[in-house]
């Protein structure tokens, strides 16, 4: 592979200088009050092209998988049979839309006049100065961009992906969506996707996450969703949306929202948020007439960070740094940084990394956060 993909924990590699006079870092996933003057931000675009919509990004060999998902030893289907049959389909159904402009003209629509897209590149003023004088350089220090994914409708990137995915469960012939929310944000997203649509939602949450996110438990049953208390946090609530899935298997769609699960969820949630690397490229170009030297973003359960460095994962003179919660310390084992310290394990359908025991079994995640 091309890029650095670094997970804080882990040791950064040096990257040999730009030729620029400033070195651009690109945050994403970084929340930051609206009524900031936004200084030299990109203004949205009213009539994108199909080319602003999430075509397929997977051409360069190493990015595609092999048959059944599999980068390497990670991804993977690992499911019960019965659900072979409906993944196969999905998978399908997914490879048809991205290359049918019927689908794309819609997605495309819906994007510029319900998620509000393109979503700002902001420059961080006060931000850049401070870091400027504490970390003085040759260069004069970086000049940081936020790329203002909360400025979308529902307030995060995650509507990006809910839209999509519920246009391909009315494809399915699905008249109910269900799905797994931590911090309730794809919870959100997911009932706007669901209510433009007119599905029926339902949505399952972790009984602790839905006392810390009431606002957004509210919110989703304002769209007319139904939440679900599960006793346990995110990944709790996700065995039980993916076991109500399997339940009612031709009727309903299940709408991951992380890039883990069986094939080809990973692939699809990693299509449809590739929008905003695409935004992120052609902002920069625009802004500065080149490319982040740096891309900064939070790997929760990997949506925000993939659908920002994707984009740019072929570069190499693209730093990708991915920040983990590391609690208190990654030597207490209170912590949430599953790729710096986890093992390699099988979950939810897929091999990846996964904080877990000497059995093998899955150790509770410990942040200040929710899910």
């Amino acid at each position: 592979m091309s890029s650095n993909i670094q997970v804080r924990g882990q040791p950064l590699p040096r990257v040999p200088a730009r030729n620029h006079h400033m070195t651009h870092l690109l945050v994403c996933g970084v929340s930051t009050k609206r009524h900031h003057r936004e200084i030299n931000a990109i203004s949205r675009n009213r009539s994108p092209s199909l080319d602003s919509v999430p075509t397929r990004t997977d051409k360069r060999q190493f990015l595609c998988g092999n048959d059944n998902g599999k980068f390497g030893r990670f991804g993977g289907k690992f499911v019960p049979e019965t659900l072979m049959s409906r993944l196969m389909e999905l998978e399908d159904e997914f490879n048809f839309v991205m290359s049918d402009h019927e689908f794309q003209e819609e997605l495309t629509t819906a994007l510029r006049d319900y998620v509000g897209r393109e979503t700002p590149l902001y420059f961080a003023e006060r931000l850049t100065k401070h870091y400027k004088n504490i970390v003085p350089t040759i260069k004069g220090g970086p000049e940081i961009y936020l790329k203002r994914e909360d400025l979308s409708h529902c307030g995060s990137h995650k509507i990006n992906n809910a839209l999509a995915q519920a246009m391909i469960s009315r494809r399915l012939g699905c008249s109910r969506v269900v799905a797994a929310t931590g911090s309730g944000q794809h919870g959100v997203a997911t009932a706007a996707a669901c209510a433009k649509l007119s599905l029926e939602c339902t949505v399952f949450m972790g009984a602790t996450d839905i006392e810390k996110q009431s606002f957004n438990v509210r919110s989703m049953k304002l769209l007319g969703a139904q939440v679900k208390s599960v006793e346990g946090t995110f990944k709790d609530a996700s065995s039980e949306a993916i076991r109500n899935w399997v339940e009612n298997l031709y009727t309903t769609y299940y709408l991951s929202g992380t890039v883990v699960g069986p094939h080809p969820c990973p692939i699809i949630v990693r299509e449809f948020q590739s929008v905003i690397g695409k935004e992120t490229r052609r902002q920069a170009n625009q802004l500065w007439g080149g490319k982040p030297d740096v891309l900064v973003a939070c790997v929760g359960s990997g949506s925000n960070a993939l659908g920002l460095f994707h984009e740019f994962v072929g570069d190499k003179d693209v730093r990708l740094v991915g920040i983990e919660a590391a609690g208190l310390g990654l030597d207490s084992g209170k912590h949430s940084a599953t790729l710096a310290v986890g093992d390699v394990g099988v979950y939810h359908g897929s091999m990846s990394y996964l904080l877990q025991d000497d059995q093998g079994q899955i150790l509770k995640p410990h942040s200040v956060g929710v899910g």
